[in-house]
Formats: C-alpha cells, sequence, structure tokens
C-alpha cells in the first residue's frame, strides 16, 4: 500500500493506495480450454435457416424426405438435419444444401437467399466461418402435386 502525504501550503491531497489483484489460473479465461461443434449443429442450424426462406418447400431428395415422412410420425423423430451435410473444422465449416422449391419461383433468387440465410445463422450462432455454401436443387413442387407421404399402414 502506497500512502503520499502533503504539506500544509500543498493544501490536502488524497490517499493513493494501490491494490493487488489476485489471478488464478493466469490468462485470458477465454483462452482456457478448447470448443468443439459437432458436425450435427451446424447441419441443424443451417437446415432451420434455410427452411425459414420463402420458396423453399422442403429439403432432402424424395428418397430422403419419403423416409423422414415416416420418422416425423414418431414422438421426437423430426429431422431439421434432412438434406443438410456439414463439415466442421476448427475455425470453419462447408456445408452441402439439397432443397425442393416452389414451382414459379426464381431458383437463383431462393439459392441466394437460402445462401444468405445460413451463413448468417451459422456465424452468429457458432463463430465458424462459413467457407462454402453448395446448393443442390432436386425437385421443383408442383401446385396441383401432393406432398410425398406413405400410407399410414393402419387406418
Amino acid at each position: 500500500m502506497t500512502d503520499m502525504t502533503t504539506t500544509p501550503e500543498d493544501g490536502p491531497e488524497p490517499q493513493l493506495s494501490a491494490r493487488r489483484t489476485t489471478r488464478r489460473g493466469g490468462g485470458d479465461p477465454a483462452t482456457r480450454g478448447r470448443t468443439t461443434i459437432a458436425d450435427g449443429v451446424v447441419e441443424k442450424i443451417a437446415g432451420l435457416a434455410a427452411r425459414d426462406v420463402v420458396g423453399v418447400h422442403a429439403m432432402g431428395s424424395g428418397f430422403s424426405r419419403t423416409l423422414g415422412a415416416v420418422r416425423d410420425r414418431v414422438p421426437g423423430g423430426k429431422s431439421v438435419t434432412r438434406g443438410v451435410k456439414a463439415e466442421v473444422g476448427e475455425v470453419q465449416t462447408a456445408l452441402d444444401l439439397e432443397i425442393v422449391v416452389d414451382y414459379g419461383v426464381s431458383i437463383g433468387d431462393v439459392a441466394h437467399a437460402v445462401r444468405e440465410n445460413v451463413i448468417a445463422a451459422v456465424e452468429r450462432m457458432t463463430g465458424l466461418e462459413v467457407v462454402e455454401v453448395n446448393i443442390a436443387v432436386s425437385d421443383v413442387k408442383l401446385p396441383d402435386e401432393e406432398d410425398e407421404e406413405p400410407e399410414p399402414r393402419i387406418q
């Protein structure tokens, strides 16, 4: 502790004290450990972000959507990762998406909007740099076309 005294002519001066702070563990807390993000986490974020875009009817190919419809009927079986594949590194990620668009929309505009929405969501939530988002349009949903859902086995 440091005390400073003054003479009467100088007038009263505030007392200064130096405090010692004790640091435990040393260094910035953000550098003490490692955070890893699973591929499935990024796939969920990307899948939800892609589905939010107007013009995206569904995610995945016809076969995966058919299997997904069966899976969706099981409680807790809904898969938001259908049609999404992520490769996650330490600081970067790359994504492949397979989408079905609604008839009449501009596929280029939908793909652009999906790419923007997915990149923004993944980078904001994970801190990872999205290096690429590849989009494959596997089908177009026609207005008079029924959704592909299997017939129930029990009526």
